[in-house]
């Protein structure tokens, strides 16, 4: 019984953020949204985490076989990928940098101020 109301749970906000995107035509993928409308179900405490932890224990242990059809996928744009792979090279190291800097510059300022 608490596999389908954590499974339920998960769906259900995967739907409603299907929903939010296909009716409010943004330009994240309803996946995404409802990921944040589980998040703030949990930080707010409407769900609560062993409500939801076992599908999540489930989806993280088959995780790496989630990935195979996204991998694929790429496969039907190898084409534009090879076209751009240095704009894509350049802002992948450029935000890996950006994002280190920034971690160095909040550990540097709070071991400073501690």
């Amino acid at each position: 019984m608490n596999y389908i109301r954590s499974f339920a749970i998960v769906m259900i906000c995967f739907f409603l953020g299907q929903g939010i995107q296909h009716f409010s035509g943004l330009p994240v993928p309803g996946s995404i949204i409802g990921l944040f409308i589980l998040f703030f179900g949990l930080v707010t405490g409407i769900c609560r985490t062993e409500w939801v932890e076992s599908t999540c224990n489930l989806l993280i242990k088959h995780m790496a076989l989630l990935f195979v059809p996204v991998g694929v996928g790429l496969m039907n744009y190898l084409g534009v990928i090879e076209n751009n792979a240095a704009i894509i090279f350049a802002s992948t190291l450029g935000s890996t940098v950006i994002v280190l800097i920034v971690i160095g510059l909040a550990v540097h300022h709070k071991e400073k101020n501690s």
